[in-house]
């Protein structure tokens, strides 16, 4: 993929104004600052329903403490609405994907630049996006929300992938 100026993406991206997207965000002490910032953008656009999950401070917790209630609240979300989706944020983000993928029906993505939040969703069909925020910046998690949460599932051959993913995950509950 080319390098896209953040900004560009940023101007470009528009949400049907006749769809509510539900946001739910979460995150340990690392990632807080972070989450703070995608709330405050998120809640200033339009078609957005966002939801606090916490923490409400940068005091040090533990990420599964958050990532799990995230994670159960977007897959009962998503049992009524398919415009719910989770943001995951921790240190790396490898910790709050961990989580989130232990539960079945959700399809939880660790991703680091644009391309990769956008195949998360074209590709893959997930339903949260897990962010670094000691690997990523600001305005870069900014650009891959934007483009995750505008992105749909492209299905065709992705769709029987994600259908043998659920075949081996069934051989083994």
């Amino acid at each position: 993929m080319s390098d896209i100026p953040i900004q560009s993406i940023l101007d470009s991206e528009q949400t049907d104004s006749n769809t509510v997207t539900k946001v739910y965000l979460a995150s340990d002490h690392a990632g807080f600052a972070l989450k703070s910032v995608l709330i405050r953008y998120l809640q200033g656009k339009l078609g957005f329903e966002v939801h606090d999950e916490g923490p409400w401070n940068s005091e040090r917790v533990d990420y599964p403490d958050y990532a799990w209630p995230l994670t159960l609240k977007v897959a009962q979300a998503r049992k009524s609405d398919p415009n719910s989706f989770g943001i995951l944020i921790c240190g790396t983000g490898i910790g709050v994907s961990l989580v989130a993928n232990q539960h079945a029906e959700i399809r939880a993505a660790l991703a680091h630049n644009i391309f990769t939040a956008q195949m998360a969703r074209q590709h893959n069909d997930a339903q949260i996006i897990c962010l670094g925020a000691r690997v990523i910046g600001q305005d870069l998690a900014l650009a891959m929300i934007d483009r995750f949460l505008s992105t749909d599932f492209e299905g065709g051959r992705h769709a029987s992938r994600l259908q043998l993913m659920s075949k081996y995950r069934e051989q083994y509950e």
